[in-house]
């Protein structure tokens, strides 16, 4: 018998689906990212990052950059800091500020304590080996430095799941249908602090509570069309299944005014 566990977990780390659907460019984690602009309240995380790093000083690693966002600002607010970005999909690494590189966040290009911050964000969920990924976080940390890594809760967006349930379920004609893919189960907010643990002296957490508010399904609709390459994983017709949701987000918006999402992220920083 198929274990659906290991369906699952084989899906998100995926090294050619990663590449070359799923991050080949940076749309996808734009749309996911973007259904935050109706959370109350309203966390600005790489001001949060910024504030983590206020002691550190020289040279800061993001594993796992994605778009560049972090980077970003602290090239803004920290002009000073040697930034170098590094990801496992050369697309999504086109918008990013240089240098980047391209990396397995399992084996870093780093010489050991070679920097003095790293960041993993939202992203240690899509690496296949979890520890060894989080030994080379603390392998390239120096002594005293700073890994801040991220990740949503086991309850994060359930309302979208069930959302999810619901759809297929009316389009195979069946009262509930297979659940959606959850990227961050393999590194949840819950699971997060002892993984980290492992490897780091001290281990905060930053829990970031929230409800996302929208009054048109288009942000809804984004956000789950954005997990379109593991489409095939999801057992379902999937374009059919994201246009049920709309209809059903739609009317329920019809009659309330507004569909709520409850979201629970959070920051784990860690320190050795």
């Amino acid at each position: 018998m198929t274990d659906p566990s290991a369906e699952h977990d084989a899906a998100v780390t995926d090294r050619a689906i990663l590449t070359g659907s799923a991050y080949n460019t940076g749309r996808h984690l734009s749309a996911r990212q973007s259904i935050y602009q109706w959370q109350t309240p309203r966390y600005d995380l790489p001001g949060i990052v910024v504030e983590q790093l206020r002691g550190t000083r020289g040279t800061v690693v993001d594993v796992g950059c994605g778009n560049g966002k972090f980077i970003e600002r602290l090239r803004r607010d920290r002009p000073e800091m040697r930034l170098l970005g590094l990801d496992v999909a050369l697309g999504i690494l086109a918008g990013v500020p240089r240098p980047v590189a391209v990396a397995d966040a399992a084996q870093l290009p780093l010489a050991s304590t070679s920097v003095d911050g790293a960041l993993a964000l939202h992203m240690l969920y899509h690496v296949e080996d979890i520890p060894t990924a989080i030994k080379e976080l603390a392998r390239v940390v120096k002594p005293g430095g700073v890994v801040i890594a991220s990740t949503n809760s086991a309850r994060d967006k359930a309302e979208l799941d069930h959302l999810w349930e619901r759809a297929a379920g009316d389009v195979l004609g069946v009262d509930k249908g297979p659940a959606r893919i959850s990227l961050s189960a393999r590194f949840s907010l819950e699971r997060a602090s002892g993984l980290l643990g492992a490897a780091f002296d001290k281990v905060e957490t930053i829990a970031l509570p929230g409800t996302i508010a929208v009054r048109s399904p288009e942000p809804v609709i984004a956000h789950m069309k954005s997990y379109r390459a593991w489409a095939d994983q999801q057992a379902v017709p999937f374009e059919e299944t994201v246009e049920r949701a709309r209809e059903i987000v739609s009317e329920h918006i019809a009659r309330n005014g507004a569909f709520e999402i409850g979201c629970l992220g959070g920051m784990l920083v860690g320190t050795r």
